[in-house]
């Protein structure tokens, strides 16, 4: 019982550290979605890569532009647990009832349901991990002029390239800042994507979130937009007040 009592007192800390946040836990630039329609790209330099995007399989989870409510983002990662025999986040949102109280309503979900609300079309089967190999053949293809065994900066490729990686390092990369530099797992995205090779995007971001969910108070506002298109997709009717609006 005393266990189950601190446990408790611990997660009502958490909640309210992460509730009480107003702008340190999140970044406007972070998960952020990517105008790539014809009417904005087709006279740039981006056009045959925005059109390849397009066709990805990771189109959905770049292009979306779902609305992100800030209480509702805040609300789940203050809530939010991770069972692993399950394999399974759980938390909460927050509803009316039917006389207008408020309530806490169960959401869960796995790297399925991940999979098939972002459209990634991957599989459980795909790999998380590829070769360096493959990626530092690929680097020299994509005008890469730094070091091989060095840092992997966005500036130090060819522009067409840089726009790629430009998008999937602001749309899919979990963490906050460090926008010019590729980490290991969006370079193997990128290898894959323009190889067209299987790559396990789903279960990479999938893990993320694990890792936030464990990080206690430390934890951030992580995923916003992917975050809301798994409550959304749960939760149709959801208070949604325009002042409450994360604007990415």
């Amino acid at each position: 019982m005393a266990h189950r009592i601190a446990w408790q007192s611990d997660c009502m800390t958490i909640r309210s550290s992460v509730l009480r946040r107003v702008a340190s836990d999140w970044d406007k630039s972070h998960n952020i979605y990517c105008l790539l329609d014809a009417h904005y790209t087709d006279n740039t330099p981006f056009k045959v890569i925005a059109k390849f995007l397009r066709k990805s399989k990771i189109s959905k989870a770049l292009t979306d532009r779902t609305i992100v409510y800030e209480s509702h983002v805040r609300w789940f990662w203050s809530s939010v647990r991770y069972v692993e025999n399950e394999k399974m986040i759980y938390s909460a949102v927050r509803k009316k009832d039917e006389n207008g109280q408020d309530i806490d309503v169960e959401i869960k979900f796995n790297v399925g349901d991940l999979r098939r609300v972002l459209e990634l079309g991957d599989s459980d089967d795909d790999p998380t991990i590829i070769p360096k190999r493959q990626c530092k053949d690929l680097l020299c293809r994509m005008g890469f002029t730094g070091h091989l065994n060095g840092k992997y900066l966005k500036p130090m490729f060819s522009t067409p390239y840089k726009f790629l990686i430009h998008c999937v390092v602001y749309a899919l990369s979990h963490r906050k800042g460090a926008y010019d530099e590729t980490s290991d797992y969006i370079m193997n995205i990128i290898t894959c994507l323009v190889l067209n090779m299987p790559y396990n995007v789903s279960q990479v971001i999938f893990n993320y979130m694990v890792d936030n969910v464990g990080s206690g108070s430390g934890k951030y506002i992580m995923y916003p937009r992917f975050i809301q298109m798994m409550i959304d997709d749960q939760f149709k009717d959801l208070p949604k007040d325009p002042d409450d609006i994360l604007y990415l």
